[in-house]
């Protein structure tokens, strides 16, 4: 974040310096308030790049075996611009490199989920997925495997055939 802040305030010397310059190129024809301006045009553009490049250059760093699964775009009022395009605000990502099967229950995968944030830490939760039943579980306190692989005290997600989580998962080798 804070390089960002640095990016953005050169990037507005830099516009600022550029019609300073251009200004000097052409004796003094350009109005003084152009600078500033040019200025802050240049560090609202360099933040919206920003914005719009955080998905792909994250994703781009992931280690081996994460697949992002689901993405979430932002549409804000005070930023016009996402509502002709919206960015990518938030993602979860499957560690299909570490899903564990149990050999009792072999329609049910644990995997890892990491939830990425514009702004916010990178969150790492067990998934429970029962593939056959098309239901998911957020493995937390209170979870306790039975002898045979039953699995009790898990609050299941009925979700939808086409849910991406567990369709990543399942999909998974």
């Amino acid at each position: 974040m804070f390089i960002e802040l640095i990016g953005t305030f050169i990037a507005g010397i830099a516009g600022a310096g550029l019609v300073m310059l251009i200004n000097h190129v052409l004796r003094g024809r350009l109005p003084r308030w152009f600078a500033p301006v040019a200025a802050g045009l240049a560090m609202l553009l360099t933040t919206i790049s920003s914005e719009y490049s955080w998905f792909s250059r994250t994703k781009d760093t992931l280690p081996e075996g994460l697949v992002v699964a689901q993405t979430v775009e932002s549409k804000a009022f005070y930023r016009p611009w996402t509502y002709v395009q919206p960015f990518t605000e938030r993602f979860v990502a499957i560690d299909t490199a570490t899903i564990q099967r149990h050999p009792d229950q072999p329609g049910m995968k644990l995997a890892q989920a990491y939830f990425f944030g514009r702004w916010a830490p990178v969150n790492k939760l067990p998934v429970l997925t029962d593939c056959a039943e098309g239901r998911r579980a957020a493995l937390a306190d209170g979870i306790a495997f039975e002898k045979g692989g039953a699995v009790t005290g898990a609050q299941w997600v009925a979700a939808s055939k086409d849910d991406p989580i567990i369709s990543t998962i399942c999909g998974a080798g």
